[in-house]
C-alpha cells in the first residue's frame, strides 16, 4: 500500500518505520530540510532505540523515503497520515494550526481517492475542522479517519508492532478494509483493532493519558501522606498494585511525570472541558499537584542546605523525562535545576543520551555536563538521581561517597533501599519514603 506520512517527529517517523517494515511503500514528508537531509542519510534526528536501524534497512530496500516536497508525497499516497505536532497554546488547548495546514495542502492535491488520518493528538472535533479544511478546495473524494497513537517513548517500536490495541475512528464504511489491511500484520496475536466513532476515537486518546497521569499525581499526593505517616510508599504501592483491579503500573511516585505527552494532554482535555461546560477539577489537580510534586527535590534539598545555596555545588544524574529518550519536554530535571541556579548553586549532570539536548534546547552552558556518572560526583554537595536509567540503579557507593564532598543523596526515583543507604553510611532523601539522616 503506498502510505504518506506528513510530520516527521517522533510519531510519524516510527508509524513510517513500522509500516514500512511490513511492506508498505512509505513516504514521510516535512518542511524541515535539515531533518529530512539527516533522514536521508539513515540517521533519526530523536533518540529511540531501534529506529536507525528501521529507517537504515526499509531505505536501503527502497520502501521508504523523505521529503520536503509535502505535496508530491500527498499526491502519491492512497493513505495520508497527518503526525504533525499541536502544541499547548497559551489557553493550554491543543494548536491545531499545523493540521489545518495539512489538511489545506491534502485539498489542494487531491488526484484521486484518499483515506486522510489523523494521528497527530487532537481534541474532540478536529476530524470535522480537517474535512473542512479539505472541502475548501476539492470536490473528490475522501475519508477522514482518527487513529490515536499509544506509543511509550523508549518502547515505541515495540508498541506500534505488537500493540495492545489499534483504535480507529471512521465516519465512512469505506474505510474500514483499508484500515484492517494496513494494520492486519500488527494485530495478528489477537489484540484488538477497535472501530469506533470519529468523535470517540479522539477523546480516547485523551482519556488514557489522563487517567495514566491521574495514577501518577494520586500516588504521589499518597507518597506526601507516607512521610507524614512514617509509611513507605514502595510498600504501599505494591500493596496497592497487586490488586487486579488497579494493577500495578503508573503508580510510582517521583519527581513528578513529564514529557511531550501526559503535561500538554491533561491541560488539552481541562479546556475541552471548559469549551463544553464539563467540570473536570479531578483533571485540573492532577496538573496542580504535578507542578507542585516538580518542585519537591528542590523544597528537601533547601531544607538540608538553606535558601541561599551560593558555594554550593550538586551532582544530577538523568536529564531526560523518563530513560531510554531523549525528550526533555517537561522534565522535572529542568525544574530542578533551574531553581538550584535561582538559588546561587553550580550544577554538573550527567545523562545517557539526552545531553546535546538540554545543551541545545534548554539548559545552555549555565551547567556543566560530565562524559560519565561518576565524573559529575567531583566535590559536589549532594548527588540527585532525577531520571531512573538502568545504569544509575547499582552503583559503585564507595566510589561515590569518595567522590562527594558528603555522602549525601536525593532520590526523586525512590532507585535505592534506606536501609542499604544507612549502611553505607549516606544521608538519603527519597520520596514517601524512610529518609536516613
Amino acid at each position: 500500500m503506498n502510505v504518506t506520512i506528513v510530520g516527521s517527529g517522533y510519531v510519524g517517523l516510527v508509524v513510517g518505520a513500522c509500516l514500512a517494515e511490513t511492506g508498505n511503500r512509505v513516504i514521510c514528508a516535512d518542511i524541515d530540510e535539515r531533518k529530512i537531509d539527516l533522514l536521508n542519510g539513515g540517521q533519526s534526528p530523536i533518540y529511540e532505540p531501534g529506529l536507525d536501524r528501521l529507517l537504515q534497512r526499509n531505505l536501503a530496500e527502497g520502501r521508504m523515503r523523505f521529503t520536503t516536497d509535502v505535496a508530491e508525497a500527498v499526491r502519491s499516497g492512497l493513505v495520508v497520515f497527518i503526525a504533525v505536532g499541536t502544541p499547548p497554546d497559551e489557553d493550554g488547548s491543543a494548536d491545531l494550526k499545523h493540521v489545518l495546514a495539512v489538511a489545506s495542502v491534502i485539498g489542494q492535491n487531491m488526484v484521486d481517492e484518499k483515506v486522510v488520518i489523523t494521528k497527530s493528538t487532537v481534541p474532540v472535533g478536529t476530524a470535522s475542522k480537517v474535512r473542512s479544511e479539505i472541502e475548501k478546495h476539492t470536490d473528490g473524494t475522501f475519508h477522514v479517519c482518527s487513529n490515536p497513537e499509544f506509543l511509550k517513548e523508549g518502547a515505541a517500536i515495540d508498541d506500534f508492532m505488537r500493540p495492545d490495541r489499534v483504535v480507529c475512528g471512521i465516519e465512512s464504511e469505506e474505510a474500514r478494509p483499508i484500515l484492517e489491511e494496513l494494520y492486519e500484520p500488527f494485530v495478528r496475536s489477537g489484540n484488538p483493532l477497535i472501530f469506533m466513532d470519529i468523535a470517540s476515537a479522539e477523546l480516547t486518546k485523551y482519556a488514557a493519558n489522563a487517567m495514566l497521569a491521574t495514577r501518577i499525581s494520586f500516588m504521589n499526593q499518597v507518597a506526601a501522606l507516607c512521610e507524614a505517616a512514617g509509611a513507605d510508599i514502595n510498600m504501599v504501592r505494591r500493596g496497592v498494585g497487586s490488586d487486579p483491579r488497579i494493577g500495578a503500573s503508573f503508580l510510582y511516585a517521583g519527581a513528578g511525570y513529564g514529557g511531550s505527552c501526559f503535561p500538554k494532554d491533561v491541560r488539552a482535555l481541562i479546556q475541552t472541558g471548559e469549551e463544553m461546560n464539563v467540570d473536570l477539577s479531578i483533571l485540573k489537580e492532577v496538573h496542580e499537584t504535578n507542578a507542585r510534586q516538580k518542585r519537591l527535590l528542590g523544597q528537601k534539598i533547601r531544607a538540608r542546605f538553606g535558601d541561599d545555596l551560593t558555594g554550593r555545588s550538586f551532582a544530577v544524574w538523568g536529564l531526560a523525562f523518563k530513560p531510554e529518550t531523549d525528550d526533555m519536554r517537561e522534565a522535572a530535571s529542568v525544574t530542578l535545576i533551574e531553581e538550584l541556579l535561582e538559588c546561587g548553586a553550580t550544577v554538573t549532570a550527567h545523562d545517557p543520551v539526552a545531553t546535546d539536548v538540554a545543551r541545545e534546547w534548554y539548559l545552555g552552558d549555565r551547567i556543566e555536563y560530565a562524559g560519565d556518572e561518576y565524573a559529575a560526583l567531583a566535590g559536589a554537595d549532594a548527588l540527585i538521581v532525577i531520571t531512573e536509567w538502568l545504569q544509575y540503579r547499582r552503583p559503585d557507593w564507595q566510589r561515590i561517597k569518595l567522590a562527594l564532598a558528603a555522602p549525601i543523596v536525593f532520590d526523586g526515583r525512590n532507585l535505592y533501599d534506606p536501609a542499604r543507604m544507612r549502611r553505607h553510611g549516606f544521608e538519603y532523601y527519597p520520596i514517601g519514603r524512610e529518609q536516613v539522616r
